[in-house]
């Protein structure tokens, strides 16, 4: 059975499977928004960095989160973007 997530799990996995600078996830326990500063996205395209993401979440995305709009920057664009937001990302569904 399958626990309900919550945005501190979610972060808490993202950092255990990938080097982040930075990880803020927002939600309601089915509907994430996260923004993940990381140097490992450097030269990656948009849905690299996201299967980065995935790969550190595992089944997760599959079993507990319905739904989640992720912001994946280097810390270059981070610094470029001066942003302290999540928004902005791609609804993703985890089905």
């Amino acid at each position: 059975m399958s626990q309900v997530p919550t945005p501190e799990s979610i972060r808490h996995a993202i950092a255990q499977g990938l080097s982040c600078e930075r990880i803020e996830v927002d939600g309601d326990g089915q509907h994430f928004q996260a923004l993940i500063v990381s140097a490992a996205f450097e030269g990656k395209s948009r849905i690299e960095r996201h299967r980065l993401v995935y790969a550190a979440l595992g089944g997760r995305m599959r079993q507990e989160i319905h739904a989640l709009s992720m912001r994946t920057l280097t810390p270059r664009d981070f610094q470029a973007a001066g942003t302290d937001d999540a928004g902005g990302g791609e609804r993703h569904s985890g089905n």
